[in-house]
């Protein structure tokens, strides 16, 4: 099967759903990272270019550090707008890759980039066997399920600051030392964090997350809460292929 990891920012993937996608790797899946935005506003002393550029290598090396394919982002930050052209373009990706499985982020999150990833997402997923709907560039489409998910947002709460409860959870233990080796790539972020959003030790504040996830789970000390998108236009009722996948290192509270 094939797992791809979508979210906004150089980053995203890391803090809120590389711990899945590591136990969907070695649950036997081809992994794939895609951040739709390319970083070029995460810096306090870098110019665009420079951001731009340096946030794509954390990329890279975040994805060969988990044995995943990175793709290219499509947009500048605060450039991610839920319209036909952009649609278009995210359609096109999600074609080329042809996935089984869909992590992405929450559709109630702190920032608008991160709405309007997902709502691009699950279009770009809903459109790709329909040949008549053009993708920028024009690629074949697939005719496969694809099961769609959705991490908890950065901070566990919407942007009214509500908790967001997970549907279920995934046990990230045994890959949390990976996850955090792969967070540690994007070595840009911490003063960029450090700055504009008091985080202080982002390797710590991912940890902590962890932990805060898994004890709301009540069963795993480190965990990733998982919303699962309905079935409708996707495949299959019963197709949940992370929980047949992970089957031993997953639960669900609401079935």
């Amino acid at each position: 099967m094939i797992a791809l990891a979508t979210a906004t920012h150089p980053d995203d993937i890391e803090f809120m759903m590389a711990g899945t996608l590591l136990r969907l790797k070695d649950a036997g899946c081809k992994i794939h990272l895609w951040n739709l935005a390319n970083g070029c506003c995460g810096s306090a002393t870098l110019s665009r270019e420079e951001a731009t550029d340096l946030r794509w290598e954390e990329a890279l090396a975040s994805a060969k550090l988990a044995g995943g394919t990175a793709h290219r982002p499509l947009f500048d930050d605060l450039d991610i707008y839920y319209d036909a052209p952009s649609v278009a373009r995210a359609a096109a990706v999600i074609r080329q890759i042809r996935p089984d499985i869909i992590l992405t982020q929450s559709p109630q999150d702190y920032m608008e980039d991160h709405q309007n990833t997902t709502r691009l997402v699950v279009t770009g997923a809903f459109t790709r066997a329909m040949k008549n709907f053009v993708t920028n560039p024009p690629t074949v489409t697939y005719d496969k399920p694809v099961a769609l998910y959705h991490a908890l947002p950065h901070g566990l709460n919407d942007a009214l600051r509500q908790p967001v409860a997970p549907h279920f959870f995934t046990d990230i233990g045994p890959v949390l030392a990976r996850k955090r080796g792969m967070l540690a790539c994007h070595a840009s972020q911490k003063e960029w964090l450090d700055v504009t959003q008091g985080m202080d030790a982002y390797l710590d504040e991912m940890e902590h997350m962890s932990r805060d996830v898994g004890r709301m789970s009540g069963r795993y000390e480190f965990a990733e809460g998982w919303r699962r998108h309905s079935h409708l236009g996707f495949g299959p009722e019963d197709f949940d292929p992370v929980s047949d996948l992970l089957q031993h290192s997953s639960f669900t509270l609401h079935p």
